[in-house]
């Protein structure tokens, strides 16, 4: 029986061949019985895949299948709640609001409202009506000489060469419609993000692409020249990703094209190494200091940096070296682990670093413990893509969202999570000049630009509701959450926000703050204590 199906296309290639005999039309169906004859001889004579040496012809289905899943399985399986890694409901919101289509839903929700893990937002009786949601807010400190006046809802960290050139134009264009941010990602700015005309949030990753040196350290010069462009108005250090904390990358010479290099300021023909740590600085004071060096150099404008939290003590060694050196950033980015725009290994995509949610109300709470928190802002990247994700995300702390991959979505992503073949279906994620001209600039940058304004204008509607006349005052006690089938708790309960100045005063906490800052040292990462990080 395995070999029926090969028997089956031999004993048909050779009817065939007889009756071309009598009829030349035979030799159709000759060539094409012929060549799955000779691919079963193939098959049972390699030594590569031992199912195909067992079910010669036939086995080449389970590859076909095994190809065609993802595909199969998003079309026709999933259900609309199934978050692979975005559920179809989010992906529809999204692409209902960049093409400014209606996005309302009939017959009620299809969440289990009484299911443990449903999160809901408190409303008032006496509603306000908000008619301007072009929500902003200021970011630069006392140190800060052109603060950034940012909408509340950014475009996150997306380098050229991960993104097509049209994708860059189209966020970028979409950017500048909306008079919002468009973050470079580490691989510097391209000139497809100066031909947008748009905002853009400059990150500098260990890599120093744009101001590196020839071996790849930092050129202060370089930067200064990167910094002075009009368009750039914060600069980013990227200490970590979501998607791959504490992983550094290889991009190899053959993917780096003229224009990579010219954005990198990187040499044809050589790999070009992203270290997982940075070459300037080893320790939590040097970090300060390098930032402090950025501000001096950075043209006048916000400087802060970006990470997934992951040894919690490790941030608070940062935040002891603030108050040590007096250097405080103008803002910080909490990056969740959920977040990932590029390829990761499977075992730190799913297992290494913190969710948004806990990285943000640690971050929220340290900074409140030593009396910094008003002195700087957080912005909260991972999966915010609709108005209740981001009320969420300020509630708990945050002072503005970023989202990657619902912008994405917005200028065309379908999901098809080939980004990292350099075969993506729809030109958002492909250096591929064929596949790349499939995404019209002009249309998607209005979706881009649409995407933005709706989803501001849903949160501006859901902010009303809760009586609230700005998005910025949502706090913990207006989020609900069933925690079990019965039982429901205040955000307040769970994530509360701690009291400032405790950490100085040496507060007792019941959720081990003060043992981890007891533990830290602005002098070094490593602990005060060794027995455990």
């Amino acid at each position: 029986m395995r070999f029926l199906v090969f028997a089956g296309v031999a004993a048909l290639s050779l009817l065939s061949l007889f009756g071309a005999v009598y009829s030349w039309w035979f030799l159709l169906p000759f060539a094409g019985f012929a060549y799955l004859t000779g691919l079963g001889v193939y098959d049972v004579t390699q030594n590569r895949h031992s199912i195909l040496r067992n079910y010669p012809v036939i086995g080449h289905m389970r590859f076909l299948f095994e190809g065609i899943r993802p595909e199969i399985r998003q079309y026709l399986i999933e259900s609309d709640q199934d978050e692979e890694p975005f559920s179809r409901d989010k992906r529809s919101i999204i692409y209902q609001r960049a093409k400014g289509v209606e996005d309302k839903r009939p017959f009620g929700t299809r969440e289990r409202v009484y299911d443990s893990g449903y999160e809901w937002i408190t409303h008032s009786v006496v509603p306000t009506h908000i008619e301007d949601t072009d929500f902003r807010v200021s970011i630069g400190g006392e140190h800060c000489k052109n603060p950034y006046d940012a909408s509340i809802y950014n475009i996150s960290a997306m380098s050229f060469g991960a993104l097509s050139a049209n994708a860059i134009m189209a966020l970028n264009i979409g950017a500048r419609k909306g008079r919002f941010a468009h973050d470079t990602g580490e691989g510097g700015i391209s000139r497809y993000h100066t031909q947008g005309g748009g905002d853009l949030i400059y990150e500098v990753g260990s890599g120093y692409f744009g101001c590196r040196t020839l071996d790849g350290r930092f050129d202060v010069a370089k930067f200064r020249d990167q910094a002075a462009n009009p368009q750039v108005k914060m600069i980013e250090l990227k200490l970590s990703q979501g998607a791959k904390p504490g992983h550094g990358g290889m991009l190899p010479a053959s993917k780096i094209s003229e224009e990579i290099a010219e954005a990198r300021g990187i040499p044809m023909g050589q790999d070009c190494i992203s270290p997982a740590a940075h070459p300037e600085f080893s320790t939590p004071i040097g970090m300060m200091e390098f930032i402090a060096t950025l501000r001096e150099n950075g043209d006048g404008k916000p400087v802060g940096f970006k990470l997934c939290i992951g040894h919690r003590r490790e941030f608070m060694c940062i935040v002891k070296a603030m108050l040590e050196t007096g250097v405080v950033p103008d803002f910080i980015v909490v990056d969740g682990k959920e977040g990932g725009t590029g390829a990761a290994p499977l075992e730190f995509a799913n297992h290494m670093g913190m969710p948004l949610i806990e990285g943000l109300t640690f971050a929220h709470n340290t900074l409140r413990g030593v009396g910094l928190r008003d002195k700087l802002k957080i912005g909260a990247s991972g999966k915010v893509v609709t108005a209740f994700d981001m009320a969420k995300v300020l509630a708990l702390g945050a002072d503005w969202a970023n989202s990657a991959r619902g912008f994405m979505f917005a200028v065309g992503c379908i999901q098809a999570q080939a980004c990292h073949t350099n075969h993506c279906p729809v030109g958002v994620a492909t250096q591929d000049p064929l596949r790349q001209r499939a995404l019209d600039v002009t249309r998607k940058s209005e979706r881009v630009f649409r995407f933005h304004k709706n989803t501001l204008r849903a949160l501006g509607e859901m902010t009303g509701a809760a009586g609230l006349d700005h998005p910025g005052k949502f706090l913990p006690h207006h989020l609900l959450m069933r925690e079990a089938d019965r039982d429901m708790v205040t955000g307040q309960e769970i994530y509360p926000y701690l009291p400032e100045g405790f950490l100085l005063r040496e507060e007792e906490d019941k959720f081990g703050y003060l043992l981890r800052w007891n533990r830290a040292r602005a002098d070094d990462f490593k602990p005060v204590d060794t027995s455990y990080v």
